[in-house]
């Protein structure tokens, strides 16, 4: 038996046609084309895979069962065609091929979530590549245009190459279990008794940060390489630290977590920037993307991760 031959693609739409309308004739009117010109390129288009498709025992064509198989090919070959075609269309106009963004862990997860949704919609032919960390690891990705685009917190002074615009910052309460003994604590909690237990505190490995502490009050601290962890320890009742509002108000609502009363407050505000290099202009949809966390109104209330 011979090997299947290269159908072309005006074959697999033709192909197609026929199932989406029903028949060769309404097919024929679908594409313009007449009824004969139909039934040839379906003809051809057996003759070149060496298997029939189409069974014509019927006053109304219907797919064997290769051609069932064979169908989903076709619609996936057009489809990418088609996808393709759009994404030339897009950057022969300018249009990014793809956006890399990276996102402090501090940031709200659900109105990532709506931005990101929303940019897929808008630019469905631009591939978005999303990476999440901690600190100086988000200026230090973008610094070294490992990303396009960043979303991070103010707790360095920005390198020279990289331009930053303010977008809002996110409410950071200092909190631990019900269990633990700062939480039976009355009155105000002074410094030092902060320093007698321990601190979880979120780090990273980036270059910008490297030997720095931010907000390091105890004198015993475990060192967190994510966000998740930080939360479970806390709720574990293995020491406190401070959490995005956020993500923890489910938990003190329900009695899972305690907001500790500092006596040097009770809230910090953990500004957040949009951050790019400053010879990198970024493109359309970098631009969009860059409004959108800009517009956000962070003080609504939104639900919890």
């Amino acid at each position: 038996m011979r090997d299947p031959g290269l159908p072309s693609l005006d074959q697999l739409r033709v192909f197609i046609a026929v199932i989406d309308h029903g028949g060769f004739a309404h097919a024929a009117r679908a594409l313009h084309r007449t009824q004969s010109v139909i039934s040839y390129t379906i003809a051809n288009l057996e003759e070149q895979l060496n298997i029939a498709l189409l069974d014509r025992s019927r006053r109304k064509p219907t797919l064997t069962e290769a051609g069932k198989a064979l169908l989903a090919d076709a619609r996936a070959v057009s489809m990418k065609v088609d996808s393709m075609r759009s994404r030339a269309k897009a950057l022969s106009a300018g249009l990014e091929a793809e956006v890399s963004l990276v996102v402090d862990v501090m940031f709200p997860t659900c109105l990532l979530v709506g931005i990101l949704n929303e940019f897929q919609q808008v630019y469905p032919t631009v591939s978005l590549r999303l990476q999440t960390e901690a600190l100086g690891a988000v200026t230090q990705l973008v610094l070294d245009r490992v990303c396009h685009i960043g979303i991070c917190g103010g707790v360095i002074a920005p390198p020279d190459a990289i331009e930053r615009h303010a977008a809002g910052a996110v409410t950071m309460m200092p909190v631990c279990a019900p269990s633990h003994p700062l939480a039976k604590m009355e009155g105000k909690i002074p410094v030092s008794a902060l320093r007698e237990h321990l601190q979880l505190v979120l780090t990273d490995r980036s270059k910008l940060t490297a030997g720095k502490d931010f907000g390091v009050l105890g004198l015993r601290n475990w060192r967190l390489g994510d966000l998740g962890s930080k939360y479970a320890l806390l709720r574990g009742g293995l020491g406190w630290g401070s959490m995005p509002q956020a993500m923890i108000s489910d938990d003190l609502a329900n009695g899972r977590l305690v907001q500790l009363n500092i006596a040097d407050g009770n809230t910090l505000q953990y500004p957040l920037f949009i951050i790019h290099r400053g010879d990198e202009e970024p493109g359309p949809a970098g631009r969009w993307l860059m409004r959108q966390f800009l517009e956000l109104d962070h003080s609504l209330p939104h639900e919890p991760y």
